[in-house]
This record gives structure tokens, C-alpha cells and sequence, in this order.
């Protein structure tokens, strides 16, 4: 953008200064980053679960009801609607009582994740998935971790 102003007779053809300082932009955005730094290892507490490794894992995108059991072999519950969506402890009995009064949908059309740490013998395994099956829920899916690909594969060479 040009404008021309007169003085002593002379046309001078001065220019505006149409840019814009983003230093502080720089610094907003900086602090920002600092901040979802910090605070994201706290927003991913948990369980800490060891989930058995298998060659077939699929990425979970939705928000599902989930049933936990840690190596001490204490039961929690996690879902989207109870206690924000937090981990709560539950006591095995009471398991399939609440998952039959969750009644948001047909129970045979819901899907439960079990994820189970890989040192929790089959039999607590196994009342956990009776009591699931108890409340009507028949698709029950088990959470694993993803494989090392690499070092099996070049192992295998």
C-alpha cells in the first residue's frame, strides 16, 4: 500500500508498514507446546497391565467398555460413562450385575475388551469372561500388544 504526501513542492511516495511482528505468536505457541508436554504422560494414567504380544492386533478408535486384570489379580472397570471413564475397581460378583445395568444398548450387540496382564493364571481369566458372559455380552474381545516384527523377521533368516 502506497500513499504520496507534498511537502516543499516534492511528491514523495512513502509505503505503509504492513507487516506483522509474530514473536509473540512464537512465544504463545512455545508456551503451548511446553504445557501439552507435561501434561499428556498425566492424562495416559492407568492400569499398568502387561498385555500378552500376538501377531494380529487391531487399533481400537472408539470408546468401548473395558474390563482389566492386573498381575495382583484385582478386577477394574472402565467405561465411557462411569466415573468419567477412569479405571474402578470392582469386586467379581458385583461384575456382572453393573455390566447387565449398563443397559445402553441389546447386551448381544455390545462388545467387551478384556485386557488381562500375561501372568494372571487362565482360572481368574476365565471367571472374568464367565461373568461378562453372564450379563448376556457373547462378543468379548482380549487386548494384546503388537509383535516385534522386525527382530522375528530377521531371526527367522
Amino acid at each position: 500500500m502506497a500513499f504520496s504526501t507534498r511537502s516543499g513542492g516534492q511528491v514523495r511516495t512513502q509505503t505503509a508498514l504492513a507487516d506483522i511482528n509474530i514473536t509473540p505468536l512464537v512465544d504463545v505457541v512455545l508456551v503451548l507446546l511446553v504445557i501439552f508436554m507435561l501434561t499428556a504422560p498425566v492424562l495416559q494414567s492407568g492400569i499398568d497391565v502387561a498385555v500378552p504380544h500376538t501377531r494380529s492386533v487391531t487399533q481400537l478408535t472408539e470408546q468401548r467398555t473395558v474390563v482389566t486384570i492386573d498381575r495382583n489379580q484385582n478386577v477394574f472397570l472402565q467405561a465411557s460413562n462411569r466415573n468419567g471413564g477412569n479405571d474402578a475397581p470392582i469386586n467379581l460378583d458385583d461384575l456382572t450385575l453393573t455390566l447387565r445395568a449398563d443397559g445402553r444398548s441389546n447386551p448381544a450387540n455390545r462388545t467387551i475388551y478384556v485386557r488381562a496382564d500375561e501372568r494372571v493364571p487362565f482360572g481368574v481369566f476365565a471367571s472374568v469372561m464367565d461373568a461378562v458372559k453372564r450379563a448376556g455380552i457373547t462378543n468379548i474381545s482380549i487386548v494384546t500388544q503388537p509383535l516385534e516384527s522386525a527382530p522375528a523377521d530377521a531371526a527367522a533368516k
